[in-house]
């Protein structure tokens, strides 16, 4: 079970940094909701920072998936 939780983990990782890079090379625009759906791999480690608890990563990741699933909730303009 827990190298399933790292293997998790890492995927959550990832998303979160190829949103980064993307952002960082130009290759990805914030506004876009692929940006915002790979910044969401947050969730998934929020999750894995609830078990064991620790309240730094829980308040971190929690935060960083309400604030892209907000921006993917965002009218977008035509």
């Amino acid at each position: 079970m827990d190298l399933i939780r790292q293997f998790i983990s890492f995927v959550g990782a990832l998303l979160i940094l190829i949103a980064y890079a993307g952002h960082q090379m130009g290759w990805m625009s914030p506004r876009r909701p692929a940006y915002n759906i790979l910044n969401a791999g947050s969730a998934i480690l929020w999750w894995v920072a609830l078990h064991p608890f620790q309240v730094g990563l829980v308040v971190l990741e929690a935060v960083w998936t309400i604030i892209s699933l907000g921006a993917l909730a965002k009218p977008r303009p035509a």
